[in-house]
């Protein structure tokens, strides 16, 4: 059995990054060794458009083209009805609970990212970030370093 790992903006952000610091490279590497040990890899579209629209800010043409090629060679989910409306619940909980993750007049992808990932209805899903905090509370989120293929 495979296991699905989504891509937050961080782990997205460093393998799409034309300069090839060491955390980029490493991060590449780990994402290939998930890949070629059949692991589900998935870009959402919520971390795409976080990140595309900061390269398209900076207009760094490389970085786009790398993210372009990325969605091309992994499982790409877009956004659907269903996920917004999991996504407005989770923040509606979040605050009745006095634990927001974004400021009250934010779309907060965070909560977008992780409906996404709920609404998949499997199992064995983690989301691959450099932030755990907000995420680890609704999903099971993990630094993209310590998610080691299965």
């Amino acid at each position: 059995m495979s296991r699905v790992i989504i891509l937050d903006t961080g782990p997205l952000g460093l393998v799409t990054n034309p300069r090839l610091s060491a955390e980029s490279v490493a991060c590449a590497q780990w994402l290939q060794t998930h890949v070629t040990a059949g692991n589900r890899v998935i870009i959402p579209e919520i971390a795409d458009y976080e990140v595309r629209r900061e390269l398209l800010r900076a207009n760094k043409t490389k970085g786009i083209a790398r993210l372009d090629d990325l969605a091309k060679f992994l499982e790409y989910l877009p956004i659907e009805t269903a996920v917004m409306r999991q996504a407005a619940q989770l923040w509606a909980q979040a605050r009745q609970q006095g634990q927001p993750t974004a400021g009250d007049k934010t779309i907060d992808g965070d909560m977008i990212l992780v409906a996404q990932a709920m609404t998949l209805g499997v199992l064995d899903v983690v989301i691959a970030t450099t932030n755990v905090g907000h995420l680890s509370r609704f999903i099971a989120a993990e630094l993209w370093q310590n998610i080691t293929p299965i």
